[in-house]
């Protein structure tokens, strides 16, 4: 029997516990997730859980008006029938909010395997890759927590700073919006060793969080956002997703902006309208999987992963300084946390770690 945490896609406050019973199939195996962390990016994959993303196509609902929010996390092999697949053994991934999941593993090898069920071949391959914990060279065994919630936002962030670094013009300054995000944080960390000036954007609550973090050359509110005037070249990296805001930015740093990045959606009950005659460049929509690919494909995988990952456990430290991690057991309890993290109501410092 497994428990499933179901969502309405028409409504993500609506959801439900669900109790389901499959068997276990030749070549399949049970993966029963030991914690998994829960962060704003997860809102983030249930607002565009539809086309074209498509997130809730990883993990389909047996009701196809509810879907199954993605999370990042570690479970245990907890019977298999598939070759090389021992029982006992853990892996990182992508899983469901649920007691269990079944997969097909493919391509097995010393370092991990990927899920080759069917409805999951046309979606991005990076979100289908289950890797073994005792080869993995990204795995520190006591900073699990710090894994979960930031190793895959600082992927993105990493892959962010690669791309505007090896642009023909790579920017000076970097304004960075919902700077007290876990992907922005991420990304911040990356400027940082780069060495790039950059400016954080947040609400007036979060402007010592921000500071503290000490990842930001300088922190303004939104309110503050038509008074900058950063020297040319200079970047926007968007995770708030609000239109209006990009707007203001746009105007204000006029022919010093030449690159404006739409990443997220921390602000997603915002009214998302393009503005009109937006100055400056055209905001375009960075999607980490296709990048990566390219990335992947330009560099050789060998050599991208040893940069990333060089990079991913230098911030494993770095984190713990600014945010706690916070454990949350129990279906009730991980039901409201989902709540409080639509709601915009979990506290920058608080990493929220979950168990059923």
């Amino acid at each position: 029997m497994a428990e499933e945490h179901w969502i309405s896609r028409d409504n993500i406050r609506d959801t439900k516990w669900v109790t389901t019973d499959r068997g276990l199939a030749e070549g399949e195996a049970r993966l029963k997730p030991d914690a998994f962390a829960l962060t704003a990016n997860n809102v983030t994959y249930a607002t565009f859980g539809g086309p074209p993303m498509n997130y809730w196509n990883f993990f389909p609902a047996e009701d196809p008006a509810y879907g199954r929010v993605p999370v990042w996390g570690f479970a245990t092999v907890a019977a298999s029938n598939a070759e090389r697949i021992e029982p006992g053994r853990r892996v990182y991934g992508y899983f469901p909010v649920s007691s269990d999941l079944i997969v097909q593993p493919v391509r097995v090898s010393k370092t991990g395997f990927s899920d080759g069920a069917a409805h999951r071949q046309e979606l991005a391959p990076i979100y289908n890759a289950y890797l073994f914990t005792d080869t993995d060279p990204v795995y520190v065994a006591d900073r699990e927590p710090e894994q979960m919630l930031f190793r895959p936002l600082y992927m993105t962030g990493w892959m962010i700073v690669d791309s505007l670094m090896n642009a023909d013009e790579p920017p000076e300054t970097v304004i960075i919006s919902s700077a007290s995000s876990k992907t922005a944080l991420a990304t911040a960390h990356g400027l940082h060793r780069a060495g790039v000036k950059t400016i954080g954007l947040t609400s007036p609550g979060n402007v010592a969080f921000v500071e503290k973090s000490g990842l930001y050359s300088e922190v303004a509110t939104y309110d503050e956002a038509t008074s900058l005037s950063p020297g040319a070249p200079a970047a926007y990296v968007d995770f708030a997703g609000r239109p209006t805001l990009t707007a203001a930015i746009h105007t204000a740093c006029g022919k010093a902006l030449t690159r404006s990045m739409i990443i997220g959606m921390t602000d997603w009950e915002a009214d998302r309208t393009p503005p009109a005659d937006l100055p400056g460049p055209e905001p375009e929509f960075f999607f980490v999987p296709t990048y990566a690919a390219e990335r992947a494909k330009s560099l050789g995988p060998d050599k991208l992963a040893a940069m990333t990952q060089e990079a991913m456990v230098s911030f494993y430290p770095v984190s713990r300084k600014f945010v706690t991690p916070e454990v949350v057991t129990g279906k009730e309890a991980i039901d409201a946390a989902w709540q409080a993290s639509v709601d915009g109501e979990v506290s920058p410092d608080r990493g929220l770690i979950c168990k059923l």
